[in-house]
């Protein structure tokens, strides 16, 4: 896709309530690109009073509309002229994706917006799939499990890949015949209101999914806490994930499903099948996105005897890529979502090498464009495992090394005592790629590759701090509906 000019995106600041535009609120957000740093939006803050009107609605939607209880495959049918609608609109759904986020407009037209429609088809077709079973009972008896819908559903979607993770949310949750309620980040709100507004195009009743703007300190604990909320999805970080959980639980208790924070590791073996194409598997795996990816293989753990070859391989793609702003075609590397946390990712950087840690590339900003925030890919080695940089999630193009000798080794470098998100084994041995896939504590491990199939099917979640459930796959489907019993007595 071409670029474009910034300043010609027509965004819409508003909230989307039983089908309309909204845009009241008890305050304003102001709304900078990533890019350039320069404000282009201010944002309404829905207040508890608005969150209340957006729950209340899809509530009565809920129960007023057939959604729920319609044949589930024409809620299927609804859904895919949704996706259908979402691939026709890609020139402007990649345009608001990359204007105010970090997504490159090539990178949102030719992966975000599709994979956002493949997904919203995907749980489409399990519509029809689960609806309960029969249970083994007396033969004077008829024991069920009944699928149902929870009712509405609170969900808070990240700021780094904003119209894919707020799919992977409200997908499962539509398909199983719920409203949404969605909180979009406060740092990329508008792609999102584009995507509910081609969802009532494509027949979802109005107030079934409805989304209210604002910061998570008022617009998202509202949400959390509106008793009518029955379960609760976020993508984001372990902190606020903790955060999210205390709110439920304090506001009356309701089911969480949570992808939270991850500090992953990359395996290199010596006997790796093509160790090129692992050097630009473990360089990608880090800097899409500029690394502001939950599952950024940010610690490669290497074997001794290639260590310095890799090293100096990877430091060498890094080079390749070129910085620039998201509405640029030509550029390969994102901005960070803003200043303030390039500041962060730099703080991280130079604590390390304060430790003793050595920069082998990287280590420092990008003047591009006025004061937009772009960070060098980095490659720290001489690290340990007490670090900062080791230890914590860094959520920039950041990569910590550290070497190994045996199998045993590399596993225990492998493990973190918090996260537990998701892991690369590279190595042409099969048996030691399984035998270190049982014994790492993550929700995903990739063997030869590093990152998801475009199939849907595999679900995606972490063990430890990394989170709870699944996003994805059958499980994220079924997260989204509560299961009755029900007993038939047929004796006289």
């Amino acid at each position: 896709m071409e670029g474009f000019d910034p300043n010609q995106v027509d965004v819409r600041t508003a909230h989307f309530i039983h089908g309309r535009l909204v845009e009241e609120g008890v305050g304003e957000v102001p709304v900078e690109r990533p890019s350039d740093g320069q404000v282009y939006a201010a944002l309404p803050v829905a207040g508890a009073d608005l969150v209340d009107r957006a729950v209340q609605d899809a509530s009565q939607a809920f129960k007023a509309s057939d959604w729920s209880r319609c044949a589930p495959r024409e809620r299927a049918r609804i859904l895919r002229r949704w996706a259908d609608m979402i691939e026709a609109d890609v020139q402007t759904l990649a345009r608001l994706e990359a204007v105010g986020s970090t997504r490159p407009v090539k990178d949102a037209a030719a992966w975000d917006v599709p994979f956002t429609a493949d997904g919203i088809r995907f749980f489409a077709e399990w519509a029809d799939k689960i609806g309960g079973d029969v249970a083994a009972t007396r033969s004077d008896n008829l024991g069920m499990t009944i699928a149902e819908p929870y009712g509405v559903v609170g969900a808070i979607a990240p700021w780094n890949l904003p119209l894919v993770m707020a799919s992977w949310k409200v997908a499962p949750a539509l398909a199983a015949g719920n409203a949404v309620v969605l909180k979009p980040s406060e740092l990329t709100p508008f792609s999102v209101l584009r995507l509910a507004e081609l969802a009532v195009a494509a027949g979802v009743p109005k107030g079934i999914f409805n989304i209210v703007q604002g910061d998570g300190r008022t617009t998202g604990d509202a949400l959390c806490r509106h008793p009518q909320v029955a379960k609760m999805t976020f993508t984001g970080s372990t902190r606020t994930g903790a955060a999210i959980m205390a709110a439920c639980a304090e506001s009356g208790t309701k089911p969480v499903t949570l992808e939270l924070g991850g500090k992953s590791p990359q395996i290199v073996f010596a006997d790796a099948p093509d160790l090129e194409k692992t050097v630009r598997t473990v360089a990608r795996a880090i800097t899409l996105n500029a690394g502001q990816v939950c599952v950024a293989g940010s610690r490669l753990i290497v074997q001794r005897s290639i260590a310095e070859r890799f090293i100096e391989r990877l430091a060498a793609v890094f080079a390749e890529l070129q910085a620039g702003p998201t509405w640029d075609s030509g550029a390969s590397l994102s901005p960070i979502i803003n200043r303030r946390e390039m500041q962060r990712i730099d703080g991280i950087v130079q604590r390390g090498v304060a430790a003793g840690a050595e920069i082998v590339a990287g280590g420092r900003a990008i003047p591009v464009v006025g004061a937009g925030a772009y960070y060098q890919p980095t490659i720290l080695t001489r690290v340990d495992s007490a670090m900062d940089a080791v230890k914590n999630e860094i959520f920039g193009p950041v990569i910590t090394v550290q070497v190994f000798d045996d199998e045993d080794q590399a596993l225990a470098l492998a493990d973190h005592p918090d996260y537990g998100l998701a892991a690369g084994i590279h190595t042409a041995d099969i048996g030691r790629a399984m035998r270190l896939a049982r014994g790492i504590e993550a929700g995903t491990v990739w063997i030869n590759r590093y990152g998801r199939s475009s199939d849907y099917v595999i679900p995606t979640g972490g063990y430890k701090r990394s989170g709870i459930g699944k996003d994805l796959g059958r499980q994220a489907f079924e997260a989204n509906l509560h299961f009755k019993s029900v007993l038939v007595d047929f004796a006289a």
